[in-house]
C-alpha cells in the first residue's frame, strides 16, 4: 500500500484545527445558555436543542473530511505491468573540448556555454534518446544514445578540456564517431549536434559529412565564439589564469571562429548552421526543427504501475458529508432528553 499524493496529508493539519475550533464554538454555546441560568433546566424548557447532535454532526463532518484527504492523497495498493511506448528521434551531440574552447569570448568561457546550450535542449527533450561524444585531437564516445537525461546531464557536467588527451580539433574524427552511435539500418531520425569554434586542423570535414548524409543522418552545428577572435588562456591546477597560449615565435594564439567550415557541414547534410548568442535564441531554433522531424517508434519499456484505490475513501467521505448533512442538530418533536 502507498500514496501517490502524500503531500495532501498537510490538510489533515487544517482538519485538525477546524476540529478544534467546531468544539470551541460548541462549548462557548453551551457557556453564553449557562449565563441565562442552570443548563439542564433550559434545555428541557427548550426540547429542541441537542449537544449530542450537534457534536454527531461535526464528528460526521471531520470524519468525511479525513476520508477526502485520502482520496486525495491517491490510495494506490496492487500492480500491473504496463507496456511504456515512446516516439522520438536519436540525437548525438558533438562537444569540441579543446584548449581553444576556453576562451573567453563567450562567459564564463567558450567550453561552459556550449554546456549549457547541450543542457538546454536535453531540458526539452520527451521520448527522444541522447548520446554524447567529447572530441579534441581525437575523438569518444563519452555516453551512447540513452533515454536516461539525468545521467545524460551527469556526464556532460563531467566534460571538459581534459577529457581528452591529445588536443587538437579534429572535427572529421567527432562525426565519424558520432554516426556510428546510430543503427546503420535506418535512413531517417538521426541528429548530429556540434558544438565547437570551427577551427577544424584536420582535413576531410566535408566528407565525413557527406558520408553522414549517406546514413540519413542531419547536422545542426552551432558555433561557439566570435568570428574576431580570442586569446587561450592557461590555466594552472586551481583554474586560475596564469598566461596566454604563445605560437613558436612567442606571438598570442588568437583562436577565432570558424563560420565558413561549420556552415558546410550543416548545408552537406541538410542540416543548418547557428551562432550561439547570449540569450540562447538559437535553441529554441533547433529545438523546433528537431521537433518538427518524423519521430520513431522506439522500443516498448514494460513498467510497473500501482492501482489507484481512492475511490474507496471518496465513497466514504461521501457517505459520511451526506450523513452530515441529513442528521438533524435539533431532536424531534415531543421528545425530551433530560441528560442533554
Amino acid at each position: 500500500m502507498r500514496f501517490a499524493s502524500p503531500i495532501n496529508f498537510l490538510l489533515l493539519v487544517l482538519i485538525l484545527f477546524l476540529g478544534i475550533f467546531a468544539f470551541w464554538a460548541l462549548s462557548y454555546k453551551k457557556k453564553l445558555l449557562k449565563k441565562f441560568g442552570d443548563l439542564p433546566l433550559i434545555i428541557k424548557n427548550a426540547p429542541y436543542i441537542s449537544f449530542a447532535r450537534q457534536r454527531s454532526k461535526i464528528i460526521l463532518l471531520l470524519i468525511g473530511l479525513i476520508f477526502v484527504t485520502l482520496a486525495l492523497a491517491r490510495l494506490q495498493f496492487g500492480t500491473h505491468l504496463e507496456l511504456l511506448k515512446r516516439k522520438g528521434i536519436d540525437i548525438v551531440v558533438v562537444l569540441d573540448v579543446s584548449n581553444s574552447m576556453l576562451a573567453r569570448d563567450m562567459k564564463p568561457n567558450r567550453l561552459e556555454k556550449a554546456k549549457q546550450e547541450i543542457q538546454g535542449i536535453i531540458d526539452r527533450l520527451k521520448g527522444d534518446r541522447i548520446g554524447l561524444v567529447a572530441f579534441a585531437g581525437q575523438a569518444f564516445v563519452q555516453c551512447p544514445l540513452t533515454l536516461d537525461y539525468a545521467s545524460a546531464k551527469f556526464l556532460l557536467n563531467a566534460m571538459d578540456q581534459n577529457s581528452v588527451s591529445v588536443q587538437g580539433t579534429n572535427i572529421p574524427a567527432a562525426i565519424r564517431t558520432a554516426a556510428k552511435l546510430f543503427d546503420k539500418k535506418e535512413k531517417k531520425h538521426k541528429v548530429i549536434l556540434l558544438l565547437t569554434d570551427g577551427e577544424n586542423q584536420q582535413k576531410g570535414a566535408k566528407d565525413a559529412a557527406e558520408e553522414a548524409r549517406k546514413q540519413g543522418i542531419k547536422i545542426y552545428t552551432v558555433g561557439i565564439g566570435s568570428t574576431e577572435g580570442e586569446p587561450i588562456p592557461i590555466l594552472d591546477r586551481n583554474g586560475k589564469q596564469v598566461g596566454f597560449k604563445k605560437d613558436r615565435n612567442g606571438e598570442v594564439i588568437v583562436s577565432k571562429l570558424d563560420e565558413m567550415t561549420l556552415q558546410e557541414i550543416a548545408l552537406t547534410t541538410g542540416g543548418k548552421y547557428y551562432h550561439a548568442t547570449a540569450g540562447e535564441i538559437e535553441l529554441d531554433k533547433i529545438f523546433d526543427k528537431i521537433s518538427k522531424m518524423e519521430k520513431k517508434q522506439l522500443a516498448g519499456t514494460l513498467v510497473t504501475r500501482y492501482d489507484d484505490r481512492f475511490q474507496w475513501p471518496l465513497l466514504l467521505a461521501i457517505f459520511f458529508i451526506v450523513g452530515e448533512f441529513f442528521l438533524s442538530e435539533r431532536k424531534k418533536p415531543h421528545r425530551s432528553d433530560s441528560n442533554e
